[in-house]
């Protein structure tokens, strides 16, 4: 790779002929790319916690249920003929979502540690696997390599813009939905069990990220690993960002509910979707 390229153009087709010659499905990775992701993953965090810890449905009966959504999200998705924002951010928020259910029903039991306000029981079926945050991410990481061996061995691209077919859709949507389930629970081990504090863990989480956005300027780092890495690091941030802005002031939140917080998110990344709506159009020369 150039020196001059940066981690906002990885995803730019390789040729312009191949540029030309396919229908991208994916977006291009800018700033505001980077800016969507955040609230995307913020949103996941104090949504998937209102359905099941507000709402008490549980872990288990809320990740099928966003699991399902997460689902239809991608079949429309995947059946759309060219990049659209709104089915986009759609199947990258409901994965937001359903990793964060995945992650606390993998990491988390029923024990008073993590349930608040004398509550015993979070909705019907199983509590909760209780691995703990060290084992649960040996388990997500492990199920990542895999799909990025996978990935390798068959021979597709690694950069976004050129995936277009099914099977490559297949894998980087599968990758998404890992590594956001597997930034959650870093992003919990950083908020409960590492002493950092919310804003500490998402102080910690942007420095990684300034580490990374300098070693762009390093030629032998790859910036197709370097987008997976901040890919997967947007998500702890998000969730230290989502648990400082709905857990109580006395446990270091701003105590704003999950309600409201999702509400204020929804509405802010409901705007960022119709913006980028409306830059693809201009770029396109399709009518908005």
């Amino acid at each position: 790779m150039e020196n001059s390229e940066v981690l906002t153009d990885l995803d730019v087709a390789g040729t312009s002929s191949t540029a030309e010659s396919v229908m991208k499905k994916l977006p291009e990775v800018t700033l505001a790319f980077w800016v969507m992701k955040i609230a995307a993953t913020t949103l996941g965090e104090t949504a998937g916690d209102l359905f099941a810890q507000t709402l008490k449905l549980g872990y288990f009966l809320t990740t099928i249920a966003l699991f399902l959504i997460f689902v239809v999200t991608l079949v429309v998705q995947l059946r759309s003929s060219r990049y659209n924002p709104f089915f986009y951010w759609t199947v990258i928020l409901s994965t937001s979502m359903a990793g964060t259910t995945m992650s606390d029903f993998m990491n988390r039991d029923a024990s008073s540690k993590y349930l608040s306000g004398g509550v015993a029981k979070l909705g019907w079926g199983p509590q909760g696997l209780g691995l703990g945050y060290p084992a649960g991410a040996a388990i997500l990481i492990s199920i990542l390599l895999a799909i990025f061996l996978a990935w390798k061995l068959s021979g597709m691209t690694f950069q976004i813009r050129d995936i277009v077919t099914f099977k490559g859709e297949a894998l980087f949507w599968s990758a998404i939905l890992v590594s956001n389930t597997l930034g959650t629970s870093m992003g919990d081990f950083l908020s409960d069990s590492s002493g950092l504090g919310y804003a500490g863990g998402a102080l910690l989480v942007t420095g990684v990220l300034a580490v990374l956005v300098a070693l762009m300027k390093v030629p032998a780092v790859p910036n197709v690993l370097l987008f997976w890495i901040a890919f997967v690091l947007t998500r702890p941030l998000g969730a230290t960002a989502g648990d400082f802005l709905t857990k109580p002031v006395a446990k270091g939140g701003l105590d704003l509910g999950t309600a409201g917080s999702s509400a204020v998110l929804l509405a802010a990344l409901f705007g960022l979707m119709a913006y980028a709506h409306v830059q693809e159009r201009r770029t396109t020369g399709r009518p908005a």
